[in-house]
């Protein structure tokens, strides 16, 4: 007695065989026709067509959803993942019908994958046309000579952009010519005061709860500002030399001389890259500079600047006396002077106002390069205009809300503490996140959208890699013409996130 056992099919054969099906109806059909056995109209004819390529469309989807669950099963059954979890979720785009999932509901740390969930959060909220505006102005009175008695202010609206170099507008030396031209054509010569950072609107310069300490004092765990400046950071460059020897600092890339750098890097051996660690907190006044620098390393170290209101103070009080207009006073900040008890000088004049980019073109840079400054700027953008607050907190709590409003997502889903993914502590489901990324492709902004994702492994998508987390979400076109919707999160994994990666992208190529 013979026993039938199915074997699995890829996707070719499995088309190959339904056109084979669709094309044999076809026949049987005109020679019904040609003998007269049976009587079709041409809508009864149109109609067995339909039902033919349904049964095609039918039968590649099963095929798909095997060979996910097939490839989900040998991904999960690997020795890296013996004590940790994966996550899949897949819709298709044209339907919005889930094709596949596992442990979707349960809730992951995220890392940078958290990014498409603020951008698109902001996008719908705040506008794709949405831009910050930064004012110049000066208080007090302008004599018959000049000299102005009272304070330049620099008003910040929360603009991540201002002093970047990552767009030809925000240059932070443009920005401080503009000024200082602004300065001139009112007619002062001199400036009987201070120059002031007015960073009032948020508190002052602040991270997240949830950032350990390890990441604040480097570039990627700058804090947030209503007033930031060059995306808050500053770059190093070490000497490298003998292996284990000190490699002391040769230059910084903006005047820092108001901090206290305390350097004990050493050059490590070639190869062995960049392990520098800045460690510094908002308002420190000494940076620590730790770990080792390689001796064939040539890379500018970049760290955070605990206030940034007060950098762009200082530099553009720097710019003003260099250009020939003496301020008395030194630089200070509307946070500085709210905590000494000072009254703020009212406005007198305004002198000009800087427009950002449009918050499109911000995404486009937040996902492409995971600038995490973005993401915090956008998210504590939600809670302001949203409702007037100014925490994290407030606009994480605002977004879920958001969410639940709109896909009745609920909080246990979409657990969020920052608008990055730096912190270790956000917990999302791919469930949510994928019907979040499903969402944003029917929003008249969603191409710009798409754009703003980064190409890997052959796929639109936004990456995600923090300590044990690794995490990939985006939209993917088959050979076929099929359209899906994917986000795949891995906790907890033993080994390389090299090896890893490449394990996520073989599953990932089923949709290809």
């Amino acid at each position: 007695m013979f026993r039938l056992h199915y074997v699995p099919l890829n996707m070719t054969v499995r088309f190959v065989l339904s056109t084979f099906v669709v094309l044999y109806i076809q026949r049987i059909f005109f020679r019904f026709v040609k003998t007269r056995t049976i009587f079709m109209n041409t809508k009864h004819y149109i109609t067995l067509l339909c039902s033919s390529f349904l049964f095609i469309t039918a039968t590649l989807a099963q095929s798909t959803q095997q060979n996910l669950q097939k490839g989900f099963d040998t991904f999960l059954a690997m020795p890296s993942l013996k004590n940790g979890i994966a996550s899949l979720h897949i819709i298709d785009k044209s339907t919005g019908s889930t094709l596949f999932e596992k442990n979707s509901q349960i809730g992951l740390p995220t890392a940078s994958t958290l990014k498409v969930i603020t951008s698109i959060t902001g996008l719908d909220l705040l506008g794709s046309e949405y831009t910050y505006k930064t004012k110049l102005y000066y208080t007090g009175t302008i004599d018959s000579v000049g000299i102005l008695h009272g304070d330049i202010v620099v008003q910040g609206s929360g603009d991540p952009t201002l002093g970047s170099d990552r767009y030809e507008q925000t240059k932070e030396q443009l920005l401080l010519d503009k000024w200082i031209n602004a300065i001139k054509s009112a007619g002062i010569t001199a400036i009987d005061g201070r120059i002031i950072g007015d960073d009032r609107m948020y508190n002052g310069n602040d991270v997240p709860g949830g950032w350990i300490w390890t990441d604040i004092g480097n570039y990627y765990g700058a804090g947030i500002s209503a007033l930031n400046w060059r995306e808050n950071k500053a770059g190093v460059n070490f000497q490298s030399g003998t292996p284990n020897a000190p490699a002391p600092i040769v230059q910084t890339t903006s005047d820092l001389s108001y901090l206290q750098l305390v350097n004990t890097v050493k050059v490590g051996r070639p190869g062995s890259g960049d392990n520098v660690y800045a460690y510094s907190a908002p308002y420190s006044e000494k940076i620590y500079l730790k770990g080792t620098y390689g001796q064939d390393l040539k890379k500018t170290i970049e760290i955070s600047v605990p206030d940034p209101a007060f950098d762009l103070a200082f530099q553009l009080t720097k710019t003003a006396n260099t250009a020939g207009i003496p301020v008395l006073m030194e630089p200070t900040t509307g946070q500085r002077l709210v905590e000494q008890d000072s009254i703020f000088p009212q406005k007198t004049a305004e002198l000009s106002t800087h427009v950002s980019p449009k918050l499109i073109d911000i995404v486009y840079w937040f996902n492409q390069k995971s600038i995490n400054l973005y993401g915090e700027a956008i998210l504590r953008s939600i809670a302001y205009i949203s409702g007037g607050k100014v925490t994290t907190l407030d606009g994480a709590n605002y977004l879920q809300k958001f969410w639940k409003q709109k896909l009745q997502l609920n909080s246990s889903e979409l657990d969020i503490i920052d608008g990055s993914g730096l912190s270790p502590q956000n917990n999302v489901t791919t469930f949510a996140m994928n019907k979040i990324m499903q969402y944003a492709a029917s929003r008249p902004w969603s191409d710009s959208f798409v754009k703003s994702l980064p190409v890997y492994n052959g796929m639109t998508m936004k990456s995600g890699t923090i300590s044990g987390t690794l995490g990939y979400t985006g939209y993917h076109k088959a050979k076929d013409g099929k359209e899906y919707t994917f986000t795949l999160l891995v906790y907890n994994y033993d080994g390389s996130a090299s090896k890893m990666r490449q394990s996520m992208f073989n599953l990932l190529d089923i949709l290809k």
